[in-house]
Formats: structure tokens, sequence, C-alpha cells
């Protein structure tokens, strides 16, 4: 182990200098997961109580030490229970970013034994759909999975199971449907259920933003679905991808965000933070004033 340079009793090597930019680039990851939720207050409290533990380990305060290593001990334990919906969140998102998820591995790997089923269908149906449903300010929430039938929210709906038409989805979010309240989950070009219910974000999110968009950001977290949301209150579109969204599209934009998706298309870079695209709409809504 190669000695690069020493401070007072500490001698920093290279090994050294690789843990510290490890470990700060996962701290930093894990602030991403958790800016704008309450449980980065929490995270903070525990991080300040670690710390503080290092430095009187290090300064050898026997008695402190001992009272604070008790504490970690079982503050591993609450923080596991405390932070499960995160720690979900963060193994999704190693998964999604995990050579094993790529899915021309998998392509290559089944090739010779089964053959790979095309993500792509005609989403003429939905962006007409949606047309008909913003024109006419009813509110509607459809989730479009490309990779699995999500069948864990599937099931808390109720199972259609059915061709994918403008009509139908039409017919679902009528207010007087005993259908239209909750979600649609589609798969392959088929209405896999209606009437889903769908995980909240816990993020702190704009006020303009109501229970139908906060339901569409918890399950873009959760899952690596694309949720279409029409608002019930404006009739505008928006649209949400790992817990970032885009707002007030047009339908041209649907479109070609849809089809890019499933045509596994890089999309990501199109969507805005929410506390980013609050941020935007802060500073329009002060040059306005001004002028």
């Amino acid at each position: 182990m190669s000695l690069l340079f020493k401070i007072g009793f500490l001698e920093i090597s290279i090994v050294n200098m690789i843990d510290i930019a490890l470990v700060a680039a996962l701290l930093y990851q894990v602030y991403k997961l958790l800016k704008g939720s309450v449980a980065i207050k929490i995270f903070l409290g525990f991080l300040s109580i670690y710390l503080i533990y290092l430095l009187v380990r290090a300064l050898r305060m026997e008695l402190l030490s001992s009272i604070l290593g008790q504490f970690m001990g079982v503050g591993v334990i609450a923080a596991i229970i405390i932070f499960a919906p995160e720690i979900r969140k963060f193994l999704l998102l190693i998964g999604r970013s995990s050579f094993l998820s790529n899915d021309n591995i998998w392509k290559d790997l089944l090739f010779f034994w089964k053959k790979r089923e095309n993500g792509t269908f005609n989403i003429s149906p939905i962006v007409d759909a949606s047309k008909v449903l913003a024109g006419s300010n009813t509110g509607a929430l459809i989730v479009i999975s490309k990779s699995t039938e999500l069948k864990f929210y599937a099931e808390s709906g109720d199972i259609l199971d059915a061709e994918l038409s403008k009509r139908l989805l039409i017919s679902i979010f009528n207010k007087y449907s005993p259908l239209h309240d909750g979600a649609v989950i589609i798969h392959n070009g088929k209405i896999k259920a209606a009437r889903c219910i769908l995980p909240v974000t816990e993020r702190e999110v704009p006020a303009q933003f109501g229970l139908r968009h906060r339901a569409a950001i918890g399950m873009s977290e959760a899952t690596d679905a694309i949720v279409l949301v029409v608002s019930e209150e404006t009739g505008q579109l928006s649209m949400t991808k790992n817990g970032k969204v885009l707002h007030n599209m047009s339908f041209q934009e649907i479109r070609e965000t849809i089809n890019d998706y499933l045509n596994n298309e890089e999309v990501d870079s199109r969507f805005e933070d929410i506390q980013e695209y609050e941020l935007k709409k802060k500073r329009k809504l002060a040059m306005t004033s001004k002028t």
C-alpha cells in the first residue's frame, strides 16, 4: 500500500483516496434519491451522529464512543425499517442501470431458446383517447410498461386483458364509469387492468400537482414504466418517468415520447426534476412580474 501523504497521525494512501471517493459518490447518489422527501432530514440526522461517533472513537473517548456505538448498532436496524421505501428505490435504480437489465444481453443469451417479444405496438388509441379526454377535462391516469405486466399493481384493480382501443379508454375514464377511479395499466398492446391503485410519492411536489400527479410520480419512482396524466382541472397532459415530470405536453410530444420509450430510445433527458421544474416556474413568474 503506497503512502501518498501524512496528516498528523493519519496516513493517507491511494486506496484510502479511492475509498473516500467511492463513499462520497455513494452518499451523493443517496442524497439525490432522498432529495425533496422527509427522509432526507432523518438521513442527515443519522449521518451527523455517525460522524460524531467516528470522531469520538478516533479521539479515544471510551465512554461516549461506547454509548454512541450501542446507538449505531440499533440504528442500523431502525434505518432499514425507516428507509424501507428508499432502499427499495435504490435497489430498483441499481437494477435499471445494471448490465444484467440490458435487453440486448438477454436477447443474445436467449436468441437460440426463445424469440423475444416486440415491445412496440400501435399507440394511436392512447394519443387519440387523450385528445378526447383532455378536450372534455376528464381526468385520466395511464401507465405504459414495456418490460413487465406490473401484476402487483394490476391485481389491485380489475383485470381486463383487453385489446387496446380508443373507445375503451374513453369509456373507462368516463366519470360515470365504475372503473374511472384509478389507473389503467397497458402492456404489449393490451389494457391489462383498470381501477388500479398506484403508490403515491412522498416527495414534496408543487401545489398545482394533485393526487393524480402524485400517484403518477410515485409509480414512475417504483417501476420503469412511463405514466401519462390528463388533468381534470385544466385538461393539460403530463408524463412522468423515474420520478421526473414533463408538463403541458402537446399530442405530438406524447406520441414521440411513448414511441421512443417503447423502442428503447433515450427519453430520460427530456424529463425534469420536480424541484427544478418549480424553480423554472418561479423564475418565469418573477420575469413576467418585472415586465
